[in-house]
């Protein structure tokens, strides 16, 4: 529990917005099994991608845990890549706040000067 109470209280720093800071106190104050749940592990990218539920969390989808990921992936391919010019594509589709995640995401990379073609399916 240790573990799980370090992850939540690091979501409680200035960096979260106070939405996300004030669902991880009520958590922490109320309800033990949903913040074990949420915060146990980090979200996996598997060979599906990232999947899980959406909302506040180590383990859930949201704009920090894509955030967090995308900026490792730019790191491994500007590392792997280096001196190259690096492209990606992203493609979102109809599913819920896919297109604003997507979008995100490609900041992220644009922000690392590798170029981001975005479409939606």
């Amino acid at each position: 529990m240790d573990q799980i109470l370090n992850n939540a209280n690091s979501w409680l720093s200035d960096f979260f917005d106070p939405k996300v800071r004030n669902e991880v106190k009520q958590l922490i104050a109320n309800d033990e099994e949903e913040l074990k749940d949420r915060f146990y592990r980090n979200l996996e990218f598997g060979t599906g991608g990232m999947r899980g539920i959406m909302g506040v969390g180590t383990n859930r989808i949201n704009k920090y845990t894509l955030g967090k990921s995308t900026q490792g992936l730019s790191n491994y391919l500007k590392k792997a890549y280096k001196g190259e010019s690096l492209k990606v594509v992203i493609a979102y589709d109809c599913r819920h706040n896919s297109d604003t995640l997507a979008r995100l995401v490609a900041e992220v990379f644009s922000a690392n000067g590798i170029q981001v073609y975005l479409f939606s399916a």
